[in-house]
């Protein structure tokens, strides 16, 4: 029993001092070159981003992920070389588990197809504010295989990349001015050529709306119960919101100032007495 105990001693204290040095080192190696990678490449993006010669933050920053996780996977492949683990029995497993993998995964290689094609063909860039999939918001990430936005409400959707470049997507943010869509109802009764001239008046001394194009402003509708005014003005597409509010309140304001009545539903309810 004794020499048994000595044994299993003297076999930890041989492998404590050969290969679990080993298995030390390698760990310390592990934690620092994956932290030295992930700083690195963060400071060439940034760099790369805000530096003279200015690179597309989408482009820079997928390349640089995929780039972070080549690196991790060949430091992690050296370290088991290290140890003295047969690489070939490995090799021959992942090979075994990546057709398996791939097999079951078909829907992940459509979203890493998609994913290159967005990056070849610039539908969208990073903080562009698009519409895709049902979901509208702003561009925070393309990923290889996904795109993360962040919605108006602050959520964040991570739509697949396969999906995202095979159906339709309206980019908001590709041109620099906007046009704004607006319809105004008066009554039967008011007078439209006067509404118009409100409406007119109002884009005119907006200091947000452009003068070219030139707002237009006309009778679109004759309604069941109410003229309708279409109204179409350019601006930034930054202003786009505030000119839109601005000109809905103050339409209303100068309408209710000269008389003009905006129609509303009514119901009239007449009783009869027997």
């Amino acid at each position: 029993m004794k020499e048994k105990l000595e044994n299993i001693i003297n076999t930890v204290i041989e492998w404590a001092s050969h290969t679990g040095i080993k298995v030390v080192i390698s760990l310390l190696v592990l934690l620092i070159s994956f932290r030295i990678i992930t700083v690195v490449t963060r400071k060439i993006e940034k760099k790369l981003i805000n530096g003279k010669h200015k690179v597309d933050k989408t482009l820079s920053h997928t390349l640089l992920y995929a780039l972070k996780i080549v690196l991790k996977i060949l430091i992690v492949l050296c370290l088991v070389s290290y140890l003295g683990i047969d690489t070939s029995g490995i090799t021959a497993l992942v090979t075994s588990l990546g057709v398996c993998v791939g097999l079951a995964v078909n829907g992940a290689l459509s979203n890493l197809a998609g994913g290159v094609m967005i990056i070849i063909t610039r539908p969208f860039r990073v903080d562009d504010y698009i519409e895709a999939q049902g979901y509208e918001g702003t561009v925070e990430d393309v990923r290889i295989t996904s795109t993360r936005i962040r919605t108006a409400d602050n959520k964040i959707v991570y739509i697949p990349n396969g999906s995202l470049s095979a159906g339709c997507i309206v980019n908001y943010s590709e041109k620099d001015i906007r046009r704004v869509d607006l319809n105004f109802s008066i009554g039967y009764a008011d007078d439209f050529e006067k509404a118009k001239n409100i409406i007119q008046n109002l884009c005119d001394k907006h200091d947000l709306v452009l003068k070219d194009p030139a707002p237009f402003i006309r009778v679109s509708e004759h309604g069941a119960s109410s003229i309708n005014i279409t109204t179409r003005v350019w601006t930034k597409q930054v202003d786009y919101w505030t000119v839109k509010h601005d000109l809905l309140e103050s339409v209303k304001t100068e309408f209710d100032k000269e008389g003009i009545e905006i129609p509303f539903n009514q119901l009239d309810v007449h009783v009869k007495n027997d």
